[in-house]
């Protein structure tokens, strides 16, 4: 009997690391309608608890879901299920984050035609402190052929 097909390997890590200027801070936040003044307004930011403009949570968030799809897309079809995401800290303006991902666990999924994939991952600043773990299950599929991709052609009515 053959072994099911292998996409994704078990215990692969990788990272990213990125800074969160003031103005990104700013942008991210009114793209995503959060109007918190903490995220747009420096000076009430100053006064607050933070003592200075803070991320919206969704900010790092959405930092960390895209790296699976940008890490895996390299060389198959990732595919988000299932994210559980910790805000630990507060992210500040001007914070450089490293974002790391391990896969924990992987199986041949033959109904969906690609790896399930479980993984642990966390987003640390710049000082060593953890602001944020989470884990995800995602679908890792063979990437689709080169060929039928340079070949599709889209055509007007």
């Amino acid at each position: 009997m053959n072994a099911p097909p292998r996409i994704v390997t078990i215990g692969e890590t990788f990272s990213s690391m990125f800074e969160l200027s003031a103005d990104s801070v700013k942008s991210f936040a009114t793209l995503v309608n959060d109007l918190n003044p903490l995220h747009h307004d420096e000076t009430y930011a100053a006064q607050s608890r933070f003592g200075g403009l803070i991320a919206s949570g969704t900010q790092p968030s959405a930092h960390f879901m895209a790296l699976l799809a940008t890490h895996f897309s390299t060389y198959a079809q990732p595919l988000g299920l299932e994210f559980d995401i910790k805000l630990k800290k507060a992210v500040h303006a001007h914070d450089s984050l490293t974002i790391r991902w391990r896969v924990r666990d992987a199986y041949w999924k033959p109904s969906l035609n690609g790896d399930l994939t479980h993984l642990e991952g966390t987003v640390v600043n710049q000082h060593g402190e953890t602001v944020l773990t989470g884990s995800s299950t995602i679908l890792v599929m063979p990437k689709p052929e080169a060929s039928t991709h340079a070949n599709a052609q889209v055509r007007a009515p």
